[in-house]
Order: C-alpha cells, then sequence, then structure tokens
C-alpha cells in the first residue's frame, strides 16, 4: 500500500472512532438529560426531578397543572406523559417560575392553547434575551396569561396563589402556594444547598434576594420544593436566606473598603455554604463559591448592572 493510501487508511479510520466517540458520549449526555424521577409530596402533588429545573405536577378535578417544564422540548413531552399518567387528566394549566432555559424549553411540548401563567417580568425577558427560541410554533406556548405582584388561581378542586415577592434571582420570579397541600414551590428564589444563578442582567440581587424569601414566610406552608435540590421545610429555606444575607453583606463590606474582585474571593468572611455543592451548566457556567461572591461584589460596587 503506498504511502498516500495508508493515509487514507488511518484517517477513515481516525474518523470512524471519533464518529464512534461522539456518538457513545450523545447518548451518555442524552441519557443523563432524559431521566427523571418522581418523588411524591402530597396526595396530588409530585415533584418531577431530572436536568434540569425542578417540576411539581398536581392533579386537580379540571386536569393537571404543571410547574416549569425543563430544558428541551423532549424533557417537556416527556413531562407531558408522566404528568397525564399520575394524574389520569390532560395538562390544563402551565406555569413559568421565570424565564430561564431549563424551567421554560419544555414549554413548546405541550397542546396548543394551553393556559400559561408568568409574571410580566418573565414574559418580557422570554421574548427579548431569549427571543431567538420562541418563533414558529414554539411562540403559541408562551405565557399568555401575566401578572405584575399576586394572582390566585382556582382550577377545579385546587387553589393555587402565586406571588413576585421581589427581586431574587431574577426580576420576575414567581412562588406558587399550592394551599390545600400546603406546599411552595420556589423556583429559583430557592437553590438548596447548591450555589444559586444569579441573573444581575436580568434585574437579579443579591442585596434584595434575603428580603424577598422574607416575604414568603407568612404564607402557609408546611414542604418547600426548590428550584433546585431536594425538597425541604421552611428549616432549610431559612438555611438559604442566611446565606444570601451573608453573601450581601461579605458585598457591601468588600465595596465599602475598595477591594478588588479577587481580594473579595480570597478575603471575605462568608462560611453560611458550609456543605453546599457547585452545579456546572457545561460550556455556559460554573456556580460555586467564587462565583457567588464576585456577583455579590458586581452588584455592590456597580461593576455590573440590569440590562
Amino acid at each position: 500500500m503506498s504511502g498516500i493510501g495508508r493515509v487514507i487508511k488511518w484517517f477513515a479510520i481516525a474518523t470512524a472512532v471519533l464518529a464512534a466517540l461522539v456518538l457513545v458520549g450523545g447518548l451518555v449526555i442524552y441519557s443523563r438529560i432524559s431521566g427523571m424521577e418522581v418523588e411524591r409530596v402530597s396526595e396530588d402533588l409530585h415533584v418531577i426531578t431530572g436536568a434540569g429545573g425542578n417540576v411539581a405536577v398536581l392533579a386537580t378535578s379540571e386536569g393537571a397543572v404543571v410547574v416549569d417544564s425543563m430544558s428541551f422540548e423532549f424533557q417537556g413531552e416527556a413531562i407531558r406523559a408522566r404528568a397525564e399518567e399520575l394524574t389520569g387528566e390532560p395538562v390544563v394549566l402551565v406555569i413559568n417560575t421565570h424565564y430561564h432555559l431549563d424551567h421554560t424549553h419544555g414549554n413548546p411540548a405541550f397542546a396548543p392553547g394551553t393556559r400559561v401563567v408568568s409574571t410580566a417580568r418573565t414574559l418580557h425577558h422570554l421574548t427579548t434575551r431569549d427571543a431567538w427560541y420562541w418563533n414558529g410554533d414554539a411562540a403559541g406556548l408562551l405565557p399568555n396569561e401575566t401578572f405584575e405582584l399576586e394572582r390566585e388561581l382556582r382550577v377545579g378542586d385546587k387553589t393555587l396563589r402565586l406571588y413576585h415577592p421581589g427581586r431574587g434571582h431574577t426580576d420576575g420570579d414567581l412562588v406558587v402556594l399550592f394551599v390545600e397541600e400546603r406546599v411552595i414551590h420556589m423556583g429559583d428564589l430557592f437553590f438548596n444547598r447548591s450555589y444559586p444563578n444569579i441573573d444581575l442582567e436580568a434585574g437579579g440581587s443579591v442585596r434584595d434576594w434575603g428580603d424577598s424569601l422574607e416575604q414568603v414566610f407568612p404564607l402557609e406552608f408546611d414542604r418547600v420544593i426548590p428550584g433546585h435540590g431536594p425538597t425541604t421545610d421552611r428549616v432549610g429555606l431559612r438555611q438559604f436566606q442566611r446565606f444570601m444575607r451573608q453573601l450581601a453583606k461579605v458585598g457591601a463590606e468588600a465595596a465599602r473598603a475598595g477591594w478588588s474582585a479577587e481580594r473579595t474571593l480570597a478575603e471575605g468572611e462568608f462560611d453560611e455554604d458550609e456543605g453546599y455543592e457547585p452545579m456546572e451548566i457545561p460550556l455556559v457556567l460554573q456556580l460555586d463559591r467564587d462565583f457567588v461572591l464576585r456577583r455579590s461584589w458586581e452588584e455592590a460596587t456597580g461593576a455590573v448592572k440590569a440590562d
């Protein structure tokens, strides 16, 4: 075989091996993304967890209610099927806690004409910051009902109270109180035992986050569904509030002292994150101690402001 022939042969082999590795890698990633688990929180309320924000499914006498829809349309299809399996009813209402893709991009899997509720700010962010995704058929599953501060929904035999308690993760987050279940879904206003994303560019605020959480505690609930992490109770939510308040304090003190971001990361007194786990959004974002400290410093010093 000539030298050129050998090169061609080895190039073909290398190409085949690379293609196989890409295929295997893709299958592994797909398996991780498509995997979902279900937790029963009450007689009529379940939580679906997977590669995306936690999804709540409520059974009512008029149909199923779904809160958030994960990151991909195929995940939305799986959520829709699981919701119908768990409740025995079609999905009649989807609620989006905020605009991020890991809580909304599954929406297009639901039936055209489905009622979709969010805050007005969330709809604004979806149609501006995330506009590339919401075109064609997907646009039909954008929120079609919005509110500013508070909305009560009666769906069959169930009552849902939706609140926008203030700035935190973004400037448009809502929480859902399942009244009869005494359970609250916090969306990404609560990351349970993991470092949160802080979207300053979309109006999020380390400084205001603790006060926004305080607005929730007078509500009547026993169990808490976070946007990410395991379900918990009021004690778990209080710990996260302490985390956010201390984080805000670190940023404010660093700004007053004129510290750099690097000095804040190295010397800021921050210990409410004991036991917290980092989260990675591959090729996009690493949510860890350095990330949240930097975000606190950026807000406190004015280095980053909302767009």
